[in-house]
């Protein structure tokens, strides 16, 4: 930790690149323009949007997926200087009258998958960089030294500036930006800061953390895009942090059609959230903090690696504990004007590892992926080790969810012999071990040991102790929970084949942002059939895009819910809900816009993204298979831990008198039937979507689409895909 001044700090810069540019309002939602920026030869340009550009990709992650598509070759690999961080908020995003509304999307081609991966964040920097002049930033190249990219939306200014002194974690730096370019004490809340940590110099799951300064809390807070490894690319390009500043911020500065149909929207949610939040979630004292016990009653919350779905002690982890750590009475939005106001936070609290040990901080979180990852995943019970790990996770810009996975993952293979101390470097590996935990997260950080082993990801892990300590291939492959190289998000979902189509279909890999179908699948059975969960496989997975297009955080459309919804026709849409976003790209754009016309935006840039992952060699389905243990079983004693339900299984829906069967029989017999199940799934998910046998949209869904660019015709013919 650096024990200079902020002048100093700021002396020792040397400005590498200079661009200036006309500042001008936003039209409609659309700066009209995106930003460029290639650290191997500090260029900075501007580019124009094109009509036909927001026609097909609308904004934000269309947008991101378009530049990064024509910036990249198809054998670009994550660490080649053509790979690109690119960064877009969206259209609506940036409205204060509408919650959730401060979304960014982060796309890069990932070191974790090697494919196409997208994460979304909080933080003001997506709305602060359209208003600053771009509706999307694009930063190509390697830098030669540490940089700091600068946008000065007020001064229409951007400086590539090498940046020798700042620390590199977030908590540090991410304060020094904010002091070092706001102009004064009430200019920091115009700042935003994108930074990640010192995890990035070495891991392939770092990510990237985004600011916003809490002016009650007089302290820099950040929301992470923490999936698939952006944060890597981050760093290897050289990138200490970009920061962009605007302090012009007014509830129409997206300079709307219609200001008073968004304002219509806007009221009758906020009115919701008033009367129902406090007897429905409670998101705005305990945020995501309200699930564990949820998902621990149903079975569903992930223990001990996704071995069983609940446990004894996950009391403390209950939303109680969480709603008493959490500070209380602040309004805690990560953008202007979002009444929903989950992003909590645990002020002053108290280091007791780590390099910072001693000192008081402020920790964001934890989310529920955190809680059911650092916590049950890994057999913690203890919520002030889950914050503890939460802190230095985020502020070393480590995947909460990664980094608990990786972990899960090798205490099991510890546990059941597949490695031992001479692998670990005398490290035993224990469940419910915080401390190790944290003392490998600090290694990982380092460079250092078993823990920078951690730091390269379950498919690593899986290759390496079957490569070098003589693993059961089938066996790691089994129980090691990533999907096309990601991490699988915190939900148990043995009992859920909807959630695993969500799981092994999702585009980027195994994350819950474009399909959370358990509850309708397994607790309401509300899918019986292939052809319904292909239907839900269809429409929440282009649904959820949306928001992800435009800017927008996805809370407010189920998390709050009318008072009236269940007696609606279809009340897992939330239809009233839905309703409102049209009303917000109506107001927005001024054209008449039904629900179907949400949905065809997203449909164009879902499969684009498919598209783009096939043409860097993925996106098919291969590509989309599970571990077995996210469909049933994999140990004996997982099938003996819930045998009365697995018995009546086979007996009712396989067919087979589980009585004349021993338990590894049992265990061969269910997975047979339960692995036929998910095929049979993806070919009803494939057909609906309009896709072929193997995963890959047809030439007449992309002609219908619009996208039949001549280089997919040609990608798609490469592949023998005809009409």
């Amino acid at each position: 930790m650096t024990t200079l001044t902020i002048e100093e700090i700021q002396q020792a810069h040397k400005l590498l690149a200079e661009f200036a540019y006309e500042t001008r309002p936003v039209e409609r939602g659309y700066a009209n323009r995106t930003l460029y920026v290639d650290l191997s030869t500090n260029t900075i340009r501007s580019k124009p949007v094109t009509q036909e550009m927001k026609d097909i990709f609308t904004g934000g992650k269309g947008f991101c997926l378009w530049l990064l598509w024509n910036a990249i070759r198809p054998t670009t690999r994550w660490d080649d200087p053509e790979n690109e961080i690119v960064i877009a908020g969206g259209p609506i995003g940036g409205i204060t009258a509408y919650p959730g509304s401060g979304k960014s999307t982060v796309v890069t081609v990932s070191p974790l998958t090697g494919s196409v991966i997208d994460s979304n964040a909080g933080g003001y920097f997506g709305p602060y960089l359209k208003f600053a002049g771009w509706d999307a930033l694009e930063v190509q190249g390697i830098a030669e030294r540490d940089v700091i990219l600068v946008i000065d939306g007020d001064e229409g200014r951007v400086t590539l500036e090498e940046a020798p002194l700042e620390d590199i974690n977030t908590h540090l730096i991410g304060r020094q930006l904010t002091e070092m370019y706001a102009r004064d004490e009430r200019d920091m809340r115009s700042v935003s800061v994108v930074s990640t940590g010192q995890g990035a110099e070495y891991s392939r799951y770092a990510g990237l953390n985004l600011s916003w300064y809490d002016v009650r809390r007089k302290e820099v807070r950040v929301k992470q895009a923490g999936r698939g490894g952006a944060g890597r690319v981050f760093r290897h390009k050289g990138l200490k942090a970009m920061v962009v500043r605007y302090s012009q911020m007014k509830g129409d500065s997206n300079n709307p059609a219609n200001m008073e149909l968004i304002r219509k929207a806007g009221t009758r949610i906020n009115k919701e959230i008033a009367e129902l939040d406090s007897k429905q979630n409670n998101m705005r004292k305990i945020g995501t903090g309200h699930l564990p016990p949820i998902m621990n009653e149903f079975d569903l919350l992930p223990v001990n690696n996704y071995r069983y779905g609940s446990h004894p002690n996950a009391r403390n982890l209950d939303s109680t504990v969480w709603e008493e750590l959490f500070t209380q009475g602040m309004p805690d939005g990560c953008w202007y004007g979002c009444t929903l106001s989950c992003a909590h936070g645990v002020d002053h609290f108290h280091l007791r590892t780590g390099p910072y040990k001693g000192e008081t901080v402020l920790v964001d979180g934890p989310e529920y992926e955190t809680i059911a990852g650092l916590g049950s995943n890994i057999g913690v019970f203890d919520p002030l080790a889950v914050i503890e790990i939460n802190f230095y996770c985020d502020t070393y810009g480590i995947d909460t969810i990664s980094f608990a996975n990786s972990l899960a993952f090798a205490i099991e293979c510890f546990t059941e012999g597949v490695i031992d101390e001479t692998v670990t470097g005398g490290i035993t590996l224990r469940w419910g071990d915080a401390e190790t935990a944290l003392e490998l997260l600090h290694q990982m950080v380092r460079g250092e040991g078993f823990g920078y082993v951690l730091g390269q990801g379950v498919r690593y892990l899986k290759r390496l102790f079957v490569e070098q300590y003589g693993a059961d291939p089938q066996f790691v492959q089994d129980i090691g929970m990533e999907v096309k190289g990601m991490e699988i998000s915190e939900y148990m979902t043995k009992e859920s084949l909807a959630q695993q189509g969500g799981y092994g279909m999702a585009l980027k890999g195994a994350q819950h942002d474009e399909a959370w179908l358990i509850f309708m699948d397994m607790v309401r059975k509300e899918l019986p059939t292939f052809e319904a969960k292909a239907e839900a496989l269809h429409y929440f997975p282009l649904w959820r895009t949306w928001f992800s297009l435009h800017g927008l955080c996805k809370l407010p459309w189920n998390d709050i819910m009318p008072a009236n919804n269940k007696e609606t026709a279809e009340p897992n849409k939330v239809p009233e809900h839905v309703e409102n976003y049209t009303w917000l790209y109506e107001g927005l754009s001024g054209k008449p816009t039904r629900p179907e016309d949400l949905i065809a935006q997203s449909e164009r840039v879902y499969n684009f993204q498919r598209l783009l992952a096939l043409w860097l060699g993925f996106g098919t389905r291969e590509h989309d298979a599970l571990p077995y243990r996210a469909m049933g079983p994999v140990t004996v004693d997982e099938y003996k831990s819930r045998a009365e339900r697995y018995d009546a299984q086979l007996r009712q829906e396989v067919g087979i008198d589980p009585a004349a069967l021993t338990v590894e029989e049992k265990v061969a017999a269910l997975r047979r039937y339960r692995e036929a199940r998910y095929e049979q799934l993806m070919d009803a998910v494939y057909q609906r979507r309009g896709w072929n046998a193997n995963g890959i949209p047809t030439l007449k869904k992309v002609r219908e689409l619009g996208i039949d660019f001549p280089e997919i015709v040609t990608l798609l013919k490469e592949h023998s895909v005809t009409e």
